[in-house]
């Protein structure tokens, strides 16, 4: 079930939910019908602090209003604020920041940072790992068509490492390697979370090869697990960070946070991005982190997500995952169910797992929309 664009002009890449929203408020989409829905998708892990939420509105509309854009070739105050906000929630020694505007883009300029301090080339990336659509990012991805993709370019293609094998990653992680990347929570995958002896392994290779552990957080970050980073909640910190999707509760923002090592030879010139950290984006970026702070929004992602999973397993499924990022396994295709959902006007995700339904609702999701989800999925089971 999808919805069908009403212009011939947009190409059809995308397999869109059977939903038109016209306006959103917390958790709740309501379309061109007046229907209201229940999102749990969250607008692909984007929508941090709920639709439209008013702090996050006001910001934008603030910000708008006295300068909506000037590029990076002039400092602004909400970058440096931006900046420093981030170096001070991210865990020591991460605490260098670029601002770019997707997750692609971020993972892209981490990948430039370590080729550039080891001189070396070759990636080691996870099995089940999905990192972007451009063409270093697509390399590193796992799926033949992102292969395809990266070889049609002529750019080399990582080092796949199984999920989980950590005697893998020791064997492969060598000298020759630039970098090891990987999302320390599947988010396409089905919400895996990566077992921490897993990324103790990743780290103590890199440590022993000289090479640069980069965590791709740009779905299982920004308080999603119920820690600002995943780094955080698991225990292991990478030389290399980023952040895009909920950074900015849904304006276009990527970004880059690394050591002082990684980046002690980089100067004028070295990375740019025209867009990147403009004002607006930036003060929307500010008002979401003033939201999770002041309305609790890391406890309020562990507690409620804690639920979903409670509830899951009474009806009998495995879950994956953590805080508000998870996977539930079921005995039966997730398309299937995700349907059935769609009819009962609730929105929730898929993964390249094909039994494998993904939950990634708004940090704001409460115990009531939580409880509304479970009825559903008990209804549809």
């Amino acid at each position: 079930m999808t919805t069908v664009s009403a212009t011939p002009h947009l190409l059809p890449v995308y397999s869109q939910m059977p939903v038109r929203p016209a306006t959103g408020s917390g958790s709740w989409l309501v379309d061109e019908s007046g229907e209201r829905w229940l999102d749990a998708y969250g607008g692909h892990a984007v929508s941090a602090t709920g639709h439209s939420h008013p702090r996050v509105v006001a910001a934008i509309a603030g910000q708008a209003a006295r300068l909506l854009f000037y590029s990076t070739a002039v400092p602004h105050p909400n970058r440096e604020r931006l900046a420093d906000r981030l170096a001070e929630l991210c865990p020591p020694p991460l605490e260098r920041v670029f601002f770019c505007n997707s997750g692609a883009e971020a993972n892209e300029n981490a990948l430039h940072l370590a080729r550039r301090h080891t001189g070396r080339q070759v990636v080691v990336s996870v099995g089940g790992g999905w990192h972007g659509r451009t063409v270093a990012t697509a390399a590193c991805c796992d799926g033949e068509k992102y292969a395809a993709a990266a070889i049609r370019a002529g750019f080399p293609l990582s080092v796949k490492v199984p999920f989980g094998d950590a005697a893998a990653m020791r064997r492969v992680v060598d000298e020759s390697v630039a970098a090891v990347l990987l999302e320390p929570v599947q988010g396409m995958a089905g919400a895996r979370a990566c077992p921490p002896g897993f990324l103790r392994a990743a780290r103590e290779a890199c440590d022993a090869a000289g090479a640069v552990l980069v965590y791709d957080e740009v779905q299982c970050g920004v308080g999603r697990t119920g820690a600002f980073t995943a780094a955080e909640a698991l225990g292991v910190t990478p030389d290399i960070l980023t952040f895009a999707k909920g950074l900015a509760s849904g304006l276009p923002i990527g970004a880059v946070v690394a050591s002082p090592a990684v980046t002690a030879g980089v100067g004028i010139g070295d990375l740019g991005s025209t867009f990147g950290g403009g004002p607006v984006p930036c003060a929307a970026a500010l008002a979401t982190l003033d939201v999770i702070a002041g309305e609790g929004l890391l406890a309020n992602a562990t507690r409620v997500g804690a639920r979903l999973a409670d509830g899951a397993r009474r009806l009998g499924l495995r879950v994956q995952g953590l805080g508000l990022l998870l996977g539930l396994v079921l005995d039966r295709p997730a398309a299937e169910v995700q349907r059935a959902l769609f009819g009962k006007r609730i929105l929730t995700g898929t993964s390249t797992d094909p039994n494998v339904l993904r939950l990634l609702p708004p940090l704001t999701f409460s115990e009531a929309e939580a409880d509304l989800l479970l009825a559903g999925l008990a209804e549809v089971l």
